[in-house]
């Protein structure tokens, strides 16, 4: 299988920097190909502005996402951006690397889906009619790939919990997980996580070295979180979670699958 990580730190030798060389061993070691996007060494540009489009549509103002669209299908994308959508096209699975900043990822990952998630490539594809309002949340461009979120945290665990001062992990990873990843279509794992990430001991990180060669044995054998689909049929025709949907859950759990809930209609043939 082909897996793309996209790793975002900008120091080589940082836990970020480690576990990103234990993923690349680990999954050449089970016969995976994989490709590595380091964004801090390649330079990767973050800022998406009108240097982006050689041929603008509308000289005079720019309207970024329907530049983009008429870049994307006119083949006048830049040669970066152009290279690291061939990358996602080619991966079964993607990983992001990075450490939490500020309750998201770095700017340099987030400037890199900004600009690699360009209109009719992640977004803005398929039909929009009544219930159906495009194929986002679990269709799309990226559909059949799986995605795994490896980060770092400078908190401690309890931090992240429904009662702990930052939250819970999952209401502070939707923006990535389902905002970013299950929007175009691909299948998301629970992340993996080490916590208090500037204490870490030698004797740590054999520990953590060996949780996360168990996550990644488990990338394509895992099950994903179950986020509900758009297009699945608890949604009503404003993309609103039906009556009756949602149990007992409250904040965004409530648009997991939750047992006893009606099947989600068969995805459409591609």
């Amino acid at each position: 299988m082909n897996v793309f990580l996209i790793h975002a730190h900008p120091e080589p030798n940082s836990l970020n920097g480690s576990l990103k060389d234990l993923a690349v061993e680990t999954l050449t070691g089970l016969g995976h190909s994989v490709q590595v996007s380091d964004l801090y060494a390649m330079n990767w540009k973050a800022v998406a502005d009108a240097d982006d489009f050689a041929n603008r549509v509308n000289p005079e103002k720019l309207n970024y996402a329907y530049e983009s669209k008429h870049a994307f299908l006119g083949g006048t994308q830049r040669d970066d951006v152009a290279a690291e959508q061939a990358k996602l096209l080619w991966a079964d699975a993607v990983i992001l690397q990075f450490p939490l900043w500020w309750y998201s990822m770095p700017a340099i990952m987030k400037g890199w889906f900004e600009r690699v998630y360009a209109y009719g490539f992640a977004y803005g594809v398929g039909e929009h009619a009544g219930e159906r309002y495009g194929e986002r949340f679990g269709e799309g461009n990226l559909l059949g790939r799986r995605a795994l979120v490896s980060m770092t945290v400078g908190g401690k665990e309890s931090h992240y919990t429904p009662r702990g001062v930052n939250g819970a992990l999952d209401d502070v990873l939707w923006p990535i997980q389902h905002g970013t990843l299950f929007y175009p279509g691909m299948a998301v794992l629970d992340p993996f996580v080490v916590y208090q990430a500037n204490r870490i001991t030698p004797g740590q990180w054999e520990d953590i070295a060996d949780r996360y060669r168990a996550r990644l044995r488990g990338l394509f054998t895992d099950t994903p979180i179950p986020f509900r689909r758009q297009n699945g049929g608890h949604y009503d025709g404003q993309q609103v979670l039906k009556d009756g949907l949602g149990g007992a859950e409250t904040g965004t759990r409530i648009h997991l699958v939750q047992p006893g809930d009606p099947p989600e209609y068969p995805l459409p043939p591609r």
